[in-house]
């Protein structure tokens, strides 16, 4: 048991982190411009990352024969921070319920690539467990047209479809770069937050810091940001003690978090299709380490 709780645990906080960090994104999007919520999500980055390194042993982060790794895991980690800079804008630009949850759909690659890539092998039942989870994500994914609804415009599409395509690259890049020498979960940390800097913080800085910085603000900012980054922090851990193919796809059913969230503090209406997407999210990951031996 012990094995599995290694990874299982950080990937189950990644989950609910996402969940509530994204719910708090819904809720205040229209009051802070995407770019400014990139400046933040690297500050919580920072904040977070810098903070779980200097408390965990790591070896010397930049020795020699640890280039590799730092260098894989930094383009990684870039791929990471170019998602989310498309997923920050799509929310702006397209339907929000329908983007959110479909940003979770990202497992299905990762799980394609962790086995063509990484040669990952799952037994039977933790296959079916992961199409469950990623068969839910896509329920969650789908809302019927609002004929009420105003127009959006249609670059969101490509946006989402976008930073999907990049978060599974990622993600996998990650898992196989833990397996480098000089690998360390520390050091992922640390490397995580170059990535972030030269992209969400690169982005920031040219298109966030105009207008007023309130404490209000910060408030409504930094909250769902560290959210998010305590989850990027839950993955990197989980990645680097479990298997790709089972992280990803768990960690990404946070849209059960935050359709609950929506349910409770957004006060949205839930559909039979959502209930039963949770469902299969919920059934597919209390099964997928698989059966009890």
């Amino acid at each position: 048991m012990q094995p599995t709780l290694v990874w299982l645990t950080p990937t189950l906080m990644a989950l609910v982190l996402w969940g509530l960090g994204q719910g708090f994104v819904k809720k205040w999007i229209s009051e802070v411009p995407p770019a400014r919520f990139c400046l933040y999500f690297v500050a919580a980055k920072a904040l977070v990352n810098i903070g779980y390194f200097l408390t965990q042993e790591h070896p010397p982060p930049f020795a020699p024969e640890g280039m590799r790794f730092l260098l894989v895991t930094v383009f990684a980690y870039v791929l990471d921070g170019l998602g989310w800079i498309l997923y920050f804008e799509s929310i702006v630009a397209g339907p929000i319920a329908i983007v959110g949850t479909l940003s979770a759909a990202y497992p299905a690659l990762t799980v394609l690539f962790a086995g063509i890539f990484l040669r990952e092998k799952l037994g039977a039942i933790q296959y079916v467990a992961v199409a469950l989870v990623i068969i839910g994500c896509l329920g969650l994914s789908y809302a019927p047209p609002d004929p009420n609804a105003k127009a959006t415009r249609k670059r969101w599409i490509p946006f989402a479809a976008a930073a999907l395509i990049l978060w599974a690259i990622s993600q996998t890049i990650v898992k196989w770069s833990s397996e480098l020498p000089n690998s360390n979960a520390g050091n992922q940390a640390l490397f995580n937050t170059f990535g972030s800097m030269l992209t969400l913080g690169v982005y920031g800085l040219l298109k966030g810091r105009k207008g007023v910085h309130s404490v209000r603000e910060w408030t409504k900012s930094f909250l769902p940001m560290g959210m998010l980054a305590a989850g990027d922090l839950g993955v990197i851990i989980g990645l680097a003690r479990g298997p790709a193919s089972l992280v990803s796809p768990i960690s990404g059913a946070y849209p059960v978090v935050t359709l609950i969230f929506a349910a409770l503090v957004l006060k949205e209406r839930i559909t039979l299709l959502q209930i039963v997407s949770v469902t299969l999210i919920v059934v597919g990951i209390v099964f997928s380490p698989g059966l009890p031996k």
